[in-house]
This record gives structure tokens, sequence and C-alpha cells, in this order.
């Protein structure tokens, strides 16, 4: 096929952008990093044969309707509820994403807020920069420990299963887990077991780790109900998306003591964050780092590189989700 036009919706590592204009000398990158926004993401759709979006694109059904030229959509990031893929592959336009490469710094971001929330740290940290730290004392700022406390994994794909055996080999946790599909794997975690539902591991979990796609089918899998049947003392940590947590029902969770803390990096309706949460101690909100090392952004960006070099050349695409 001809040299395809192709947008980028956003700015991406150096080295990946430099390969890009390699292989497709004519790629319209993002340079100012200002995101496209609906209409511009309705003009790159109209525009041009391929788009590589990031996950903070929202490209619902109705933008596939009308005049679309593009044939391809490379997605930056492994979830995809930001695209609405059954309207795309009626439009006729293949989907793809970046599986498997960011795994290992996703679950050590969700160690990272599974550890602050734990000790406090995201609270320890203001107060000695606000100058309110009057010294070490017994009783000042009293945490949990993590050592042999028991994980629940909500959620055992790549990124749960690599988060149970963080947990269990580095902090001696025992590891219960959920997921939809019957007789998962352990994936290496000596005892970890597999309960038959979400409230099962949330009744008995000390921590609990949610790893579940976002989009309807999983829209605040976690609500009011639900955190209620938390232990008083347990935390949750949701490093998968935003809209599997009812942020409002945390907010009053944590504030009436329902559970004792929380760790968030991803929010239902980023960049926005509820003034609730941000009004809290007793949870730790990172700005979706998740994947955010130099070696992880890049890998992803080869993927998805991969995935439109198959495709131009007529090959089916390795992560192709519609």
């Amino acid at each position: 096929m001809p040299e395809p036009v192709i947008v980028v919706t956003r700015k991406w590592p150096e080295a990946v952008e430099a390969e890009l204009r390699t292989r497709f000398p004519s790629v319209r990158l993002n340079d100012d990093d200002v995101p496209l926004g609906r209409d511009g993401l309705r003009r790159a759709l109209a525009e041009a044969d391929v788009v590589l979006p990031t996950v903070s694109d929202q490209l619902p059904a109705e933008l596939f309707e009308g005049e679309v030229r593009t044939r391809f959509l490379g997605n930056f990031g492994v979830g995809y509820n930001h695209i609405d893929v059954d309207a795309a592959a009626k439009a006729g336009i293949v989907v793809t994403n970046t599986p498997g490469v960011l795994t290992d710094a996703t679950a050590d971001t969700a160690m990272t807020l599974l550890l602050m929330a734990a000790r406090r740290a995201g609270e320890g940290e203001r107060e000695l920069r606000a100058g309110r730290w009057t010294g070490w004392r017994p009783t000042h700022m009293l945490g949990t420990g993590v050592t042999g406390k028991k994980l629940g994994i909500i959620g055992m794909g790549r990124i749960g299963a690599a988060v149970a055996r963080r947990a269990h080999f580095g902090f001696g946790m025992s590891v219960d887990f959920y997921d939809p599909k019957p007789n998962v794997a352990h994936h290496g975690v000596p005892g970890a077991r597999q309960l038959s539902s979400v409230d099962d591991v949330l009744e008995t979990s000390d921590f609990v780790s949610l790893h579940m796609p976002g989009g309807e089918r999983n829209r605040h899998l976690i609500d009011a109900a639900r955190l209620k049947r938390m232990k008083p003392t347990a935390f949750v940590i949701n490093t998968a998306r935003g809209d599997v947590l009812d942020q409002v029902a945390l907010a009053e969770a944590l504030r009436d003591g329902t559970i004792a803390g929380a760790g968030l990096d991803v929010y239902e309706g980023e960049p926005d964050v509820p003034a609730e949460l941000l009004e809290l101690d007793n949870v730790v909100l990172l700005p979706h780092l998740g994947s955010a090392t130099a070696e992880t952004r890049t890998a992803m960006g080869m993927l998805v590189l991969d995935n439109l070099q198959a495709y131009v050349e007529g090959r089916e695409p390795p992560c192709r989700v519609a």
C-alpha cells in the first residue's frame, strides 16, 4: 500500500518518534503534546489512514459515524475502554493495543501504592515538606504492617499475577484472588486460592488490588455495598481503570472509617480528581504513573509500531483487539 497518512495524538518517547520518522517520514507528530480533543480526533479520523491514540483520547461510537478515512487505530496502552471497539470494527477499522510490555512497571506501581498507603508515606512527606514535623516519637504516624498479611487480587491476568508474586515472595503475603475465568492458574504463587466471588475476596483480605478491565461491564464493580464488605482495617489499591471503583463511595468509606485507606493511580474522568478524595489523608493519589518508566513507555511505542508495520504489510497485527 502507498505510504499511509499517520496522526499521532500525543507526544511519544523520543526514540519511538525517531523510529516513526524513519519508517514513515510524513507522520504527523504532536510536538506540543496538546490533546486533540473531540474535534481534533474527528478530523484525524476523517483525514488520516492511521491514528495512534493514547488512553487519554476518548473515541466514542459517534466519532466513527459519517466520513471516516482511518483504517487502523494503534492504541498506546493496554486498556482500550476509551475506544468503542465495536463501532470502530463496524467502520472497518483495525484496533490494536500494547499488552505485556507494561506488566512489571504497573505491578511495581501497585506495590508502591500498597506500601505508601499502609505506612502513611504520602501523609508523612506532606507533613515534613510543610514544616510540621517535630521529630521522632513512639506514637507518631503509626501505619499498618504488610509482611504476612493477606492480599486479594481482583483479576488474575498478567498484571494481577505480577503483583501477587511481588507480594508473596517479597513480603510473605498470602494471596486470594477472583477472576471470572474458572480454574485460573496461580501463576507461580504457592498457596494462592481462586475464590468464587469478588465478595469472598473483599471479606477476607487485608489489601485488595484491582486489575479488571474498565468499561461498562465492570463500571463501579467496587461500589458502596462492596466497600462495606471489606475489613475496617483493609486497604484498596487501583491501578486498573478509574471506572471500576466508585470514587464517591470510596471517599465516603475513607471518611467514615469503613476501610482504613486506599491508593489510586487511575480515576474516572481523568484528569479530574474528586475534591472529596483530595481532602483526605488516608488515600495516596498518583497521576496515572502505572507504566511511566522510560523503558516501558519506549517498549509500548515500539509495540504500536510492530502492530502498524504488520498492518501496512498486509499481515495480522500481533495485538489486535478489533
